[in-house]
This record gives C-alpha cells, structure tokens and sequence, in this order.
C-alpha cells in the first residue's frame, strides 16, 4: 500500500442516504470485429483481482458465470491475504496501464482514490438500480455523485463472545462497555475450563486492519479522525481515551502480546480454537467458527453482539468491498455483465448462505428464514447502519499509512499515546490539509 498517490487531497466524507440493487446479467457473446476493446461494448475473457478468497465462495460463483458464458470465460486471480499487499499491487498494474486485471475487488475506501486517479471506469448508474442497498455501501461506490464501482458486499465490526463460558460464569448479557467487558473477562478466566484463554483481540497487526480497530476505538469513545469540515481532529482527550483502551490493554495483558500480530485470519484461528474470549472480527468469521468439520472448539459455544463502546454501544468503521472495472482492461462489456450478474440479489443471498459475508441488500437483512440461520443479522445491519466511514481521500494510502504506524508506535510502546496522537495530527495535516 505504498504506491504512488495522485492529485491533490480532495476530501469527501461518506455520506449516509443513498441506496442501491444490481440486476442480473445476461449471456455471453463473442468478440468480434465490430467492437471495440476498452468501450462496455467488447466482449471476451475476463479476469477477476481480489484478495486471498478466505470463503472459498468466488471460484463457485466464477464457474456458474463461466458455465453460460463459453465466450467470455472469468479467471480468479488471487492476490495477497494483506489489504496494503492488494493495492499494492492494483496501483502496480495501474500505473503500468496493463489490462492483466479487467475486474477489481477493492476495499470500500479506495473506490474514491482510484477513481480520482482515473484507474477506474465510471460506470453506467442506469444499470445498478440504487433502491433497494443499504445506504452506506452504496455512498462508498460513488465519487462525486458518480458511480465507479458496484457495491458487492459490506462489513461491519461484531463482538464474537463465548457464550458457554459467560453462561458459566452466570453473565447473562454481553458487555456494552469496555469496563464491562473487562470485567466479564476476569470472571470468565476464573473458570477452569476457561484456563489460558486470553480476553480480547482485534487485528493489530501494522496494515490496514489496525486502521479499522483504531479508527473504531477512536470513535467509541467519542472522538474522530477528522472533522465534519473533513480536517483531521485526531489529537484530542477523546481520541486518546480510544487508543488508551488499546494501549491499556496490551500493558496490562487484556489483550494478549500475541495479538499485534493478528490480522483477520490469525485472529480467526485463535478464537476458533478456544484461545479468546470476546473477538472483534467481520461476519465472515461465523460460518467458519460454526464449522462442524472439526476446524472449529467453538462451533454453537458463541454468539455475536454490538462492539462495545467507552460509555455503551461502540461505533464499528464501514468496511466492505466494491466491484470496479479497470480503465486498462480489455473486455469491458463483458466485465460490466458480470458485475451485475456477481452483485445481483439473488447471488448475494446464495453468498450469504455458503460464508455468512454481508450482503448489501436491505431486505435480505429481514429474511426470516435467513434470520433463523444467522441469527445475528439484525446485529449486522445495525453495525453497518451506525457505521463511520474511514475518510474517503485521494491520498487514502498516506493517510492510512500514517495512521497505522503512529497506531502501532502506541500500542508496541515506543511511543506514548500523547505523542503518538500529536505526531498524526501532523501527518494527517499534510496529507489532507490543515
């Protein structure tokens, strides 16, 4: 994520009222003479970038595209598990102009930045009916009022708690609080059979998870990162107490030393083999901690809840991602297809049911067959409804960068939380403006 960043920082918080559905698409043709690469009219293969596919979902939805569509074959490429590594890697092929990539799958805060920088196709909004999304991810496809990606799936923060062991422990509700919180967890260690288990992690490793976890520390606690004028306000009493309750928390060994490692994935693994008690993670992480296969110690001993907050309910940031089509792709009509076809209501309810990733689509929120299944989803969109957006920004990748290694200096100790604060507020100044 250390790529180059364009033009000036234009800064354009994510708004909260918009909303969008996509069709589904058609039929495969040829390419022939008569169309042009680089316009939506050509079509042929195509190749999807996307991060690691934890879920192991997309190469079943790339062979039903492929099954009805013998002319216009799509190709899974697989870039890193780390999102900074992703970028990375998309800006590479960017600034290149290689048509390697047709179809981007980008985290819901770069959509801004690439469409600035005009390494995404705007697209044709006529064709992604916006009325029946949830609002926020469909603000987060649009750059000045256009739209330059199609929302795909959206993330909100949950508490993945024990529920077995705060049964045990005689807690009947899970915390709301970080005092609460810690205090469950003490209760829950004097267990037995709750011997070793560490209390509470998130992903801290130094990269764009440790931006979510602190930016919603930040905010649960009262703070922001910037203001609602879009200038950075990050040095303030609030904002601290936010990073306080990360940096306490490895001092005093609440959060175990191991966890500044965590990205996703390894957080995943330790909750799942009984190692934490409450885990702030995304919803994907349910079905697989639910698996029956014997991957999973804790499959039906958790439930989900609202991440906890200073004072109550904390704020989770908006996480997701968006489909783009590359400016250098080849095969564009083809792409624009299969973008409705991997966004269409009906596909995102069967990718619901294979991983329990979050759909974009209002109702499928109130389903209650669905409900039955994933009991957490009316959580789930309350999560993303009270969202706050990281900041949208052209230079996102310095912005983000600034704010993981000043987050990461506080937590491993070599800077105070004052300091660390203060020297952000200068970076982000720079880099967005005073």
């Amino acid at each position: 994520m250390r790529g180059r960043r364009g033009s000036p920082a234009s800064v354009a918080l994510v708004g909260a009222l918009a909303l969008a559905v996509v069709v589904s698409g058609c039929g495969g043709s040829k390419t022939t003479s008569s169309t042009k690469a680089g316009t939506f009219d050509a079509k042929g293969p195509i190749t999807l970038a996307t991060g690691k596919d934890t879920s192991g979902y997309l190469e079943t939805a790339l062979n039903t595209w492929n099954s009805s569509h013998p002319n216009e074959q799509a190709r899974l490429i697989e870039l890193p598990e780390s999102a900074d590594q992703q970028r990375q890697q998309m800006i590479q092929n960017a600034q290149t102009k290689s048509d390697a990539y047709t179809i981007l799958n980008v985290d819901v805060v770069w959509s801004a930045e690439f469409a600035a920088n005009g390494w995404i196709e705007q697209l044709p909004q006529d064709q992604f009916p916006t009325d029946k999304m949830l609002k926020g991810p469909v603000a987060t496809a649009m750059y000045f009022n256009k739209m330059y990606a199609a929302p795909y799936l959206t993330d909100g923060g949950l508490l993945y708690y024990r529920k077995d062991l705060l049964d045990a422990a005689g807690i009947t509700d899970p915390p709301k609080t970080w005092d609460d919180l810690e205090a469950d967890c003490k209760k829950v260690q004097a267990l037995p059979q709750a011997a070793g288990a560490g209390c509470y992690a998130g992903q801290f490793e130094k990269y764009e998870g440790l931006t979510v976890n602190f930016s919603e520390a930040v905010n649960s606690a009262g703070g922001e990162l910037v203001n609602d004028q879009g200038k950075p306000d990050v040095n303030t009493p609030a904002a601290k107490k936010g990073l306080d309750f990360l940096v306490d928390g490895f001092k005093n060994g609440f959060i175990p030393k191991e966890a500044i490692t965590y990205k996703e994935e390894e957080g995943r693994r330790a909750f799942q083999d009984g190692k934490l008690i409450f885990h702030r993670q995304w919803p994907y992480q349910y079905a697989k901690a639910n698996a029956t296969d014997g991957s999973s110690k804790v499959a039906g001993k958790f439930a989900v809840a609202p991440l906890p907050g200073l004072s109550g309910t904390g704020k989770s940031s908006l996480g997701g991602h968006n489909l783009a089509i590359s400016k250098f792709a080849k095969n564009k009509g083809s792409a624009l297809e299969f973008l409705k076809f991997l966004t269409s209501e009906s596909e995102e309810k069967t990718h619901l049911l294979k991983t329990s990733e979050a759909p974009v689509y209002s109702e499928l929120y109130d389903d209650a067959s669905l409900k039955q299944q994933f009991p957490y989803l009316p959580t789930l969109k309350d999560s993303v409804n009270n969202a706050i957006p990281r900041p949208r920004v052209v230079k996102y990748g310095d912005a983000t960068t600034a704010i993981e290694e000043d987050a990461y200096a506080a937590l491993t100790g070599t800077k105070s939380s004052d300091q660390a604060l203060k020297d952000l507020q200068s970076k982000l100044e720079s880099i967005i403006g005073k």
